[in-house]
């Protein structure tokens, strides 16, 4: 009783000198938390509504990110998310980064960020597919959400006024363009238009949805597409055929969009083997010199040897500005001549600019083929930056 006694007597004197806290009560035990001032009696402190608030949502305020690249860290993810979420119009707990925390799993590639509201990870939902750091990534909700509990908290889906294409997304996914069978294609050279990468893709059957990426102040294509088959079970097989494929100085990557690595099944094999033929038919149509520009090259038109002399050149300069004008408004004639001791680029074509591509395309279809000084001449469309450099070697 005696040490009972000596331990209630140290906790009173004690309770009575610390600031706050009030004197124990003779005969009674002193209450197990201090109470603040004004504090009901027997009110035990409580969590801050904040912090319940925080871990509540957690669940609704998470997202999925997967496919991430080896470089990605936490403050990259980050940084790349709030910049994607205040450029699509999607913050909606007011000013400041839509993140606040990242969780990286490096060795699975895959991340957890967190937003600041529930809305505001909903609106992240729209993401799905962009590109991070050359790579399109997966969003998706996290395992623990739970969409019962999360509709009482905020807003579960994307808002509809979202301003996807400024991030190179289209709005609503384009008819067509979600689901595991979406197809990312990489690599597209700059110069590809629309339709010529349609006409690529549509070798294996028709589209149920495409989109070719581009920048949204130039209008220029970014390099790479997404697409879904009408047909999904050729997915596979046109990533199999396309993937790898040289187009110019660039080389094709075709996946699925979520970096599957389904493969074709055996019975597809014969399927296959029919569409690369037709790829490398369009391989040979895709290639820079049947990009219509406004820049026509000619070949087995002269000879070296024919250029040298100073009169004889000047006359097929003429014949060559006689011939282009034929088909429209021709706005220069470029004939590169041999230099003594030097190998000169371009010797034994002949350029003609036009002041259209439509000129350049009726210029083509009447001139290739044709004799020219017993020659059978061979007319090819020619990048128009390569002919302002003065780079006719290609």
């Amino acid at each position: 009783m005696d040490l009972v006694r000596l331990h209630l007597e140290t906790y009173s004197f004690l309770a009575g000198q610390i600031p706050g806290t009030t004197p124990a009560i003779p005969g009674m035990f002193p209450a197990m938390f201090p109470l603040a001032t004004g504090q009901p009696f027997g009110a035990l402190p409580v969590m801050p509504v904040q912090a319940m608030t925080q871990q509540a949502t957690r669940h609704a305020r998470r997202v999925y990110v997967g496919g991430l690249p080896p470089t990605a860290n936490e403050q990259s993810v980050a940084t790349f998310f709030s910049q994607v979420m205040a450029a699509i119009g999607g913050n909606t707990a007011g000013p400041g980064d839509a993140v606040v925390n990242v969780y990286i799993n490096h060795e699975k590639k895959f991340a957890f960020v967190e937003m600041r509201s529930v809305e505001e990870a909903s609106n992240a939902m729209a993401l799905d597919g962009i590109i991070f750091e050359g790579a399109p990534v997966k969003v998706r909700r996290p395992s623990d959400y739970n969409p019962s509990l999360a509709a009482t908290l905020g807003p579960s889906q994307p808002n509809p006024n979202l301003n996807l294409a400024a991030v190179g997304l289209t709005p609503g996914s384009a008819g067509g363009l979600e689901g595991p069978d979406r197809i990312f294609v990489g690599g597209l050279p700059y110069y590809f238009t629309e339709a010529q990468v349609r006409e690529l893709l549509e070798s294996f059957g028709p589209l149920r949805g495409f989109d070719l990426v581009k920048d949204r102040e130039t209008g220029n294509s970014k390099g790479y597409a997404f697409c879904v088959y009408q047909d999904l079970s050729v997915t596979d097989i046109a990533c199999a055929a396309l993937n790898g494929i040289k187009m110019g100085d660039k080389t094709l990557t075709v996946r699925r969009a979520n970096q599957g690595t389904n493969q074709p099944k055996p019975e597809q094999e014969s399927v296959l083997l029919h569409a690369q033929q037709q790829i490398a038919l369009q391989k040979l149509m895709l290639q820079p010199g049947a990009v219509s520009t406004k820049v026509l090259c000619l070949t087995q038109v002269v000879s070296p040897e024919e250029l040298i002399n100073d009169e004889d050149y000047e006359d097929i300069m003429e014949d060559m500005r006689g011939e282009g004008e034929k088909f429209g408004t021709l706005v220069n004639v470029v004939i590169p001549r041999p230099r003594p001791n030097d190998a000169a680029p371009g010797v034994g074509k002949v350029f003609l600019e036009y002041a259209d591509i439509d000129s350049a395309t009726k210029a083509r279809a009447g001139l290739n083929g044709r004799k020219f000084g017993g020659n059978q001449v061979v007319a090819v469309f020619y990048p128009e930056n390569k002919f302002a450099q003065g780079e006719y070697d290609d």
